[in-house]
């Protein structure tokens, strides 16, 4: 071993348990402490004797499961209203109190933190939850708290806790046994604040992101007509002299196929196709697909393959919401699968994608057929009622625009992708593993 490892191991031995990344204010300083969550406060009963009669009405409220669940500080405007009597026996909760989700799907879902950082008068823990209360004097930082319940000490002891088969659930020996790592308090604030200050830099992100979305949304009310019109309500002042777009039926101006066979078992990774399944459209693809994910190796005298600007829609879905969902295919060459409707057209792909996906994206659903599975045949997406410009130079200027606004959303969730990877590895450094784990 070098003399560098060696003076390493003696350093981490002599000083305790240490986190991978310290500030250097506390390099010098002490070890962790480890105590149990169960040494430090107590379990407390969350609200229970209530039935759905007592649920959306009365003057208090009370904190969803999801709440816990999601956020690792307690969302306080996600309350729902419950009726407690003055004399009931129930744990309202205060500013500090930590809920634990007690049971889940899966043991790595079970057991999930929220620390509450502000009073709420009157407002109580879901039953489905379990409540902690530290002691007086007892609490650590409740920002660096929350960060700890969900790092990698506090998260694996709780998912290893958990007991069951088809539902899963964490034992009140398990959350007491629950190892706190301390450092001093200034040492925690320092924690807390650098996470605290990256996760409102993430949030701000999120907000740039929903306010991108929001004005595409706009955007695609105010450039096509709304069902029935036959002007947009918003057109670029290059053809605003132009004439009224004109009125016809997607059949008149587009020829209706379906695409071919792909089952599930034949997505091959670096397979020779590159191909498209129905179910890619609700769950990895925009308007607009300019790079495929998936590929297959059947045979391509088997398949049904694109021409660049085709316009895709499933044939089925399990609502008439999900199956107004269109795409339009940049390049040629993508296999189609059997649950798609192709529409083949001289009109640009993406404005037509575009222009189904906004404005007569309900209009598609009302033709849609059937309710435990919703589904769309060629002969009722033809005879829909659309209204498109002549000039195919307006199509593509309307396109450009929709698509610039996309390049800007896509940019903007890598760019809070990153963040929050940043902030997972931080929390990897700042917070010690102990050995064992």
């Amino acid at each position: 071993m070098s003399e560098t490892k060696q003076h390493d191991k003696h350093k981490k031995t002599s000083m305790g348990l240490v986190p991978k990344l310290r500030f250097p204010a506390f390099r010098q300083c002490v070890g962790w402490q480890t105590k149990t969550l169960g040494s430090q406060g107590k379990l407390l009963a969350s609200l229970s004797g209530k039935s759905a009669k007592d649920f959306n009405q009365g003057s208090a409220t009370f904190v969803t499961y999801m709440n816990v669940f999601s956020n690792t500080f307690t969302n306080v405007l996600d309350r729902r209203a419950v009726d407690v009597a003055e004399d009931e026996s129930q744990n309202a909760i205060v500013k500090g109190d930590v809920f634990f989700t007690v049971s889940s799907e899966t043991p790595e879902d079970a057991g999930m933190s929220s620390v509450l950082l502000e009073d709420i008068e009157n407002c109580y823990l879901n039953s489905f939850c379990t409540l902690f209360r530290f002691d007086k004097g007892k609490a650590p930082n409740s920002v660096f708290l929350g960060y700890f319940l969900r790092s990698v000490t506090a998260r694996r002891h709780l998912s290893r806790g958990a007991q069951g088969a088809t539902r899963y659930n964490i034992s009140k020996s398990t959350f007491r046994d629950l190892p706190i790592l301390l450092p001093s308090p200034p040492e925690q604030q320092k924690i807390a604040d650098c996470l605290g200050s990256l996760d409102e830099l993430i949030s701000a992100e999120v907000r740039k992101l929903a306010a991108l979305r929001n004005l595409k949304r706009g955007f695609m009310q105010q450039l096509f007509p709304q069902p029935g019109a036959t002007q947009p309500r918003l057109r670029f002042p290059e053809f605003q002299a132009e004439g009224e777009w004109v009125r016809c039926t997607i059949g008149d101006v587009a020829n209706i196929s379906k695409g071919k066979g792909i089952a599930k078992a034949d997505i091959i990774e670096g397979g020779a196709t590159p191909c498209i399944r129905y179910a890619e459209l609700y769950t990895t693809y925009g308007e607009v697909i300019n790079e495929v994910k998936s590929q297959t190796d059947v045979p391509i005298d088997n398949l049904v393959v694109s021409e660049a600007g085709d316009v895709i829609i499933p044939a089925s879905g399990e609502t008439k919401e999900d199956i107004a969902t269109c795409a339009c295919v940049i390049n040629a060459g993508v296999a189609l699968g059997s649950d798609l409707n192709v529409l083949r057209s001289e009109i640009d792909g993406r404005f037509f994608s575009y222009y189904l996906n906004g404005a007569q994206r309900s209009e598609l659903a009302k033709v849609a057929q059937g309710y435990s599975v919703a589904h769309l045949y060629p002969l009722q997406i033809s005879e829909l009622k659309i209204a498109v410009p002549l000039d195919e130079t307006e199509q593509q200027r309307i396109a450009d625009c929709l698509a610039a606004l996309d390049s800007n959303i896509t940019l903007q969730a890598a760019k809070i992708d990153a963040l929050r990877q940043h902030m997972r590895g931080l929390k990897q450094q700042l917070f010690p593993v102990p050995e064992e784990q």
